[in-house]
């Protein structure tokens, strides 16, 4: 709605409609309330200053996003359905406005943008850079604004805005720089970004398949569809700040797809592995676990730090120093493996060598990057004075994923020894299944003692500066025990039922992550104790394995059995759950835009 005519021979009504508006004149300033009233509580609307000058991508930028109650540029107001009351408030305000320097009044969509903020709305104003948006107030300035405008090129400020600031050397490099015009195509066709990001998958599922025949052919041929399915995921986000079409469901999409990819594949190789008698699904599920606690590592760092006061040490300080050295940027990026780079390496390795290469290769390094990340992360954390806050200590207790019997009451130690706490029993089931005799009760022994030790590390609120390896460490205990059990247990199907429960697992992990990271906390207490908790599932595992791996026949198939049937009800649960979350309106859109790696 424009608050009064256009001016002159202005393109601001098309640009306008452009972006999809119905545009409506009010008869002056004094009418936009009246006039606001007449369109449906359950519709978005946008005011601007018919003076407005400025690119149609700040338009865009301000007053499209879905991600936002309302937007804000310099003569312009969006305000989406759940924002309209807010506006309805303000607007009954008075309606008087301060002159700006020149004495020119102030555009009417600037006055109530300050409104609404001033009573709790949040308003985004979108980073511009060189592109302009500015209310004139005599023809002068309108002029210097229109030939501002014309230096510009709206177009490649939008292209060059698609691609994230801190993506890897070979994103930016090698995949970005026709990526984003794949992008721009996708969308003048159309095509949506959840789309593409199903596009990706299917892609990455049928390079999964290509490898799982086993033969060099199958090989070339997945590596080559692994990279196309790499193009596409980064084409579904860059489609999306192109158009800017965020929503809840690519939320979900792009956030659990990724690692839906990876984890297939790796399974296509076993399975292309061992048509060519080669049993690689130690190495497999082997990558799959460290590949999963190197991301709980960053998930659980970074919440821990999340609103820390106090949040600087002298090695963050190098860090920054580091950063801004040039060419150490790039080879930091590197060195800890993001998506990007670990993708073309497993691409690479897989059209030219084999599986077990492959697989060494990546344990290798995914080995050597964790501990880069992890020494640094160490460093600051014992470096720095940050005050943990009550926020930041529940999301490391529901990172936890604590079971039934982490709800009993116990007096933890806190402090420096809770993490402590958690490494004794870490230590003590992966102790017990690595060095007692397969079938043995001496696993179940030492689970029961993992779990005693869990619970006394979390009993106490998560507050000490290395609180935040509590995560990781029950990652490496549930995990790493499953595969160990699994691995010296030598049943046949033990292995491939194994990598299905922790995909089983890790999924809902990753889930509790971006349940966090929308502000909506983790799935619901029922669901985390219905599934057992960390704890809870190491001591069923180790007790099937006493059960069954030790046995010969239809008792030697019985651990694969237990593994699978408890693959299949943890996902029911979990991905039942999950969809049913991500689907509902209440689920935040939270999308990745820093670009660190992955």
């Amino acid at each position: 709605m424009l608050t009064g005519p256009p001016v002159g021979e202005s393109s601001l009504t098309g640009d306008l409609r452009s972006l999809g508006f119905t545009v409506r004149e009010a008869a002056g300033e004094a009418a936009v309330p009246e006039d606001i009233a007449a369109v449906p509580e359950w519709e978005a609307l946008a005011l601007v200053d018919p003076r407005f000058v400025g690119h149609p991508h700040a338009l865009r930028l301000a007053l499209t996003d879905p991600r936002f109650p309302a937007g804000a540029l310099p003569g312009a107001l969006s305000v989406r359905p759940e924002a309209r009351a807010a506006l309805n408030d303000v607007l009954d305000g008075p309606t008087e406005r301060a002159g700006s320097a020149t004495g020119a009044s102030r555009a009417l969509p600037e006055t109530l943008a300050e409104r609404l903020e001033s009573d709790g709305t949040r308003v985004h104003r979108p980073e511009l850079g060189v592109l302009v948006a500015r209310v004139p107030a005599d023809e002068s300035e309108r002029r210097a604004a229109l030939e501002s405008v014309a230096a510009t090129d709206d177009e490649e400020v939008r292209l060059r805005s698609v691609v994230k600031a801190r993506d890897g050397f070979f994103t930016t490099f090698c995949v970005s720089p026709y990526s984003r015009y794949l992008a721009r195509w996708c969308a003048r066709r159309g095509f949506t970004p959840n789309q593409v990001t199903t596009a990706s998958l299917l892609t990455a599922l049928v390079a999964a398949a290509a490898a799982a025949t086993g033969s060099r052919g199958g090989y070339v041929a997945a590596g080559v569809l692994l990279l196309l399915s790499f193009v596409l995921d980064c084409t579904d986000g860059q489609l999306a700040r192109y158009s800017l079409r965020y929503s809840t469901l690519g939320a979900w999409l792009d956030a659990t797809f990724d690692r839906a990819k990876e984890y297939a594949f790796y399974a296509g190789l076993a399975l292309g592995a061992a048509r060519g008698g080669d049993d690689v699904w130690a190495l497999a599920l082997g990558a799959m676990v460290l590949q999963t606690v190197r991301h709980v590592i960053d998930f659980s760092f970074n919440e821990a730090n999340h609103d820390a006061t106090a949040n600087t040490s002298p090695t963050a300080a190098l860090s920054d120093r580091l950063d801004s050295a040039g060419w150490t940027v790039w080879a930091r990026r590197m060195i800890v493996l993001p998506i990007g780079e670990r993708w073309a390496l497993i691409a690479v390795l897989t059209a030219c060598t084999t599986p077990r290469v492959t697989f060494l290769v990546l344990l290798v390094g995914c080995a050597f990057a964790a501990c880069y990340t992890t020494a640094g992360r160490l460093l600051r954390s014992l470096t720095r004075r940050a005050e943990r806050t009550p926020r930041a200590a529940r999301a490391l207790a529901d990172l936890a994923d604590g079971g039934p019997l982490s709800a009993l009451p116990m007096s933890g130690p806190g402090g420096a020894a809770a993490p402590i706490a958690g490494l004794v029993g870490v230590v003590l089931v992966l102790g017990a299944a690595l060095t007692a005799p397969v079938g043995s009760w001496w696993p179940v022994l030492g689970a029961f003692g993992y779990a005693v030790f869990a619970t006394l590390a979390v009993a106490a609120p998560l507050t000490g500066p290395l609180d935040w390896l509590l995560p990781p460490l029950f990652r490496i205990g549930e995990y790493g025990t499953l595969l160990v059990l699994a691995a010296r247990s030598e049943v046949n199907g033990a292995l491939p039922a194994a990598f299905g429960l922790v995909a089983a697992v890790a999924y809902h992990h990753y889930d509790t992550v971006y349940r966090i990271r929308g502000g909506t906390g983790a799935p619901p207490h029922w669901l985390v104790r219905a599934i057992g908790g960390h704890e809870g599932r190491t001591l069923l595992v180790a007790a099937a394995a006493a059960l069954w791996a030790g046995g010969s026949g239809s008792a030697d198939r019985g651990f694969t059995l237990a593994l699978t049937a408890f693959a299949v009800v943890t996902a029911v649960a979990v991905l039942s759950e999950s969809i049913r979350f991500w689907v509902s309106s209440t689920a935040p859109a939270v999308h990745d835009e820093t670009g660190e790696p992955a």
